[in-house]
């Protein structure tokens, strides 16, 4: 029996005895008198996981829901400041941008943004999957709640989520006119402003806009042009109008819009770089990670845009049919410094384009015992660009465009059943069929840039030149079953499957890696939870428990390494890695004690270990990329028992904790992060009409820098790079909102 089984068998032996030993303290307390068990607040959590209105308690899956107002009493910006939160979840943003996305839950995620990948972990707005990572770190305005999912869920989302999924949901409109508005002012120089509002237009017509404009100075600057450095320049809007024509009917259209203006952000060099780097000599490490000696234009550009349609038709009290039909466009322009030199020694221009159309049909059915969902999926999405490869001091130019298209067909259940007022089993699966098609073309140039970035570059030699096309096919089912302790108490055990196709590698050398024409494979995962939920105490006690083990087989790993002479440049490589298993738990509580403090507790723990990698190198040298071992997070809150100011005070302050982060598949000490604690810190008062807000938030109170990417490349024609992209460092916002 393997090291990782055993362990997992011990964490399921705690689970029961930890049950075993609540057991006699549920019955007390289930026994007591209903006036007694409501002398402490009970919060009741309502989500769609599931596709349907349940209490979080009674879902079987690992959740974290964030509402909205928990998410303003905690100052969260964006949604990477979730991660600080939820247990086991990488969400940041990715080196060298503003705007996209890195995710991880579980040790499963996207480490590449190049197109042509997919996310291991699904975005959901307003159950519209969103395939691509630019643009998606999403400021937190117009939202009703955010739920964060661990585990696979093909059988009950749209588009395969093999490691997990983040659901963004907006708030429906209300019944009569409102507008909200909020600004922010705060450390460099932060100005944001944010505006939402509806009306109805008739009986049966309302309409509903958002607008947010969100500017800061940079946090650090190139000393050789004085351009910001980790500044923010985004605008956005949304527009829905929802029509109700009867109580059966229900129909929202709505449209939304993005814009990123923000500078490529520049890495950090961790070592100092080499002569060839400036006509001065070396480049020192600078003293402030948020500086550096590019010298290149920051110019960027990221563009997303998209057009939802969503149908429901009640047709009977346990029939509901939903038609969601989605639209979503991008465009990104960017220039990245990889080196981060005043020579170009390795500049990367670059152009990115996707679009996709998405159509889901979804059954519901709620009867007496049998509740369910059903559907079926259909995806068209392209996604391409071409981007240089400078290195100045060859005088050379790699070039290298393509596109990938994926056309997904899917048909997807899950149903319930409840045998007894206690017991419910869940049976549910997943058919997946991906038409993946791959254009790679990568060329040699002479010159210091190629003519589409208006370079004078000439062809030299063709490195790569194909078209291939792969279909993958696979049916992954879901199982659970749930057993109520007492009213307030369930566990559950859980076993589902999770799929991500294969693709092609749209950086690969076919001259070097002649295999890479064959694209790569599949990822797969078996996951097995045992999970506990719960109120106790007299219900001042929320937990939320659960024990995991996944087997996780054939990941896709991108591998660069610097080509091998005479050839100049790096050689990309995407190897189905192995097989490795992912286990651990997680601890959600939520404590009032009564008087005016309350507390939140998280917990996670992900060992993630490579059992065997065929291609590269030993199992016990490889790493899992953005998965610390332990993360944690305590936050403590405080409400005011009296009336201030004629108003409502509340403070919190919290601390999120993350053990050691490698930042590829390899240790690197140079650019891996140890582990580090984020202080923060709230005051919020609201007026008792909930008419006006005025909050002050303090994010990393201790300054701390942490590395949340980096880049690795070891050159021949280049210096060594080792760059690093930190976190945000510490910032004060003062916030005024009024709602009307």
């Amino acid at each position: 029996m393997r090291k990782t089984e055993i362990r997992f068998l011990l964490m399921t032996s705690a689970a029961a005895a930890a049950l075993t030993t609540v057991s006699p303290a549920v019955a007390q307390t289930a026994a007591k008198p209903a006036a007694q068990a409501k002398t402490a607040e009970v919060e009741e959590v309502v989500v769609t996981a599931r596709r349907r209105e349940e209490n979080l308690k009674d879902v079987p899956i690992a959740i974290t829901v964030f509402s909205a107002e928990k998410m303003a009493q905690a100052g969260v910006q964006n949604i990477t400041d979730l991660q600080k939160s939820a247990p086991n979840l990488t969400l940041q943003v990715a080196r060298g941008s503003n705007s996209t996305t890195t995710a991880f839950i579980r040790g499963i995620g996207q480490q590449d943004p190049l197109w042509g990948f997919e996310p291991g972990v699904g975005l959901y707005v307003d159950d519209v999957y969103v395939a691509r990572p630019q643009g998606a770190v999403i400021d937190i305005y117009n939202v009703d709640h955010i739920e964060v999912l661990r585990g696979p869920q093909g059988s009950l989302y749209g588009r395969n989520t093999i490691g997990g999924a983040v659901k963004y949901v907006t708030a429906r409109l209300p019944e009569a006119p409102a507008l909200d508005a909020k600004v922010q002012y705060g450390s460099y120089n932060e100005r944001d402003l944010t505006l939402t509002g509806s009306m109805p237009l008739g009986d049966v017509f309302k309409i509903g806009a958002g607008f947010e404009r969100s500017v800061h100075d940079g946090y650090g600057k190139d000393l050789l042009t004085g351009a910001d450095n980790y500044n923010k320049d985004v605008t956005a809007e949304r527009v829905s109008l929802e029509w109700r024509p009867s109580d059966k009917v229900f129909v929202r259209l709505s449209g939304d819009n993005f814009l990123d203006k923000s500078n490529s952000r520049v890495g950090h060099r961790e070592i100092p770089g080499d002569a060839l780097a400036s006509k001065t000599g070396s480049v020192p490490v600078t003293s402030d990670p948020f500086d550096n000696y590019s010298g290149m234009s920051p110019k960027n550009k990221v563009w997303n845009n998209g057009y939802t349609a969503l149908a429901q038709y009640e047709a009977t009290d346990a029939w509901t049919f939903k038609s969601i039909s989605a639209l979503r466009r991008g465009t990104t322009l960017t220039n990245i410094d990889f080196a981060a030199v005043p020579n170009p020694e390795l500049q990367v221009p670059g152009r990115y384009y996707d679009h996709q159309f998405t159509q889901e049909f979804q059954g519901l059915y709620t009867g007496a015992r049998l509740k369910g969902v059903f559907g079926v999926f259909y995806l068209d999405g392209l996604a391409g660009g071409d981007a240089d490869t400078i290195l100045g001091n060859a005088g050379l130019t790699l070039n290298f465009s393509g596109k990938a298209k994926t056309q997904s067909w899917a048909g997807f259940g899950d149903f319930s059943y409840d045998l007894s007022d206690r017991l419910q089993v869940s049976l549910g699966g997943r058919w997946t069929t991906d038409r993946r098609e791959g254009s790679v073309y990568r060329i040699y140039e002479t010159g210091l840039g190629s003519p589409q970035f208006g370079g004078p570059g000439k062809l030299l030699q063709v490195r790569t030149n194909y078209t291939n096309t792969h279909t993958f096919e696979k049916f992954t089912p879901h199982a659970s079953v749930n057993y109520k302790l007492t009213s307030d108490v369930s566990t559950y055990a859980s076993y589902s499957e999770g799929f991500k196709s294969g693709g092609f590698d749209m950086r690969g050398d076919a001259f070097l890696t002649p295999q890479t024409s064959n694209g790569y494979g599949p990822e797969f995962v078996k996951s097995y939870e045992l999970g506990l939920k719960g109120s106790f105490l007299d219900h001042r006690l929320d937990v939320s428990a659960a024990a995991f083990y996944a087997d996780y087989t054939d990941l896709q790993v991108t591998i660069q390494t610097p080509a091998t002479p005479p050839a100049v440049g790096i050689a990309s490589v995407v190897e189905n890695a192995g097989q490795s298993t992912i286990d651990g738990f997680e601890l959600e509580a939520h404590a009032r004690p009564g008087g005016p403090f309350s507390a939140n507790l998280s917990v996670g723990l992900a060992d993630a270990n490579f059992d065997h990698t065929p291609l590269l190198a030993a199992s016990n040298i490889r790493v899992f990329q953005n998965t610390p071992k332990w993360t944690g997070y305590f936050q403590l809150v405080y409400v005011a028992p009296e009336p201030v100011l004629n108003g409502k005070l509340s403070a919190n302050a919290s601390a999120s904790y993350r053990s050691k982060t490698y930042q590829y598949a390899f240790p690197i000490p140079q650019i891996d992060q140890p582990a580090y604690t984020l202080f923060d810190a709230n005051i919020v008062w609201t007026s008792n009409s909930d008419r006006w807000r005025v909050g002050l938030h303090g994010l990393n109170l201790g300054d701390e820098h942490y590395r949340v990417g980096g880049y690795n490349l070891p050159g021949l024609t280049f210096g060594n790079t080792l760059t690093a992209f930190y976190g945000n460092p510490r910032t004060v916002l003062l916030s005024l909102e009024m709602k009307y």
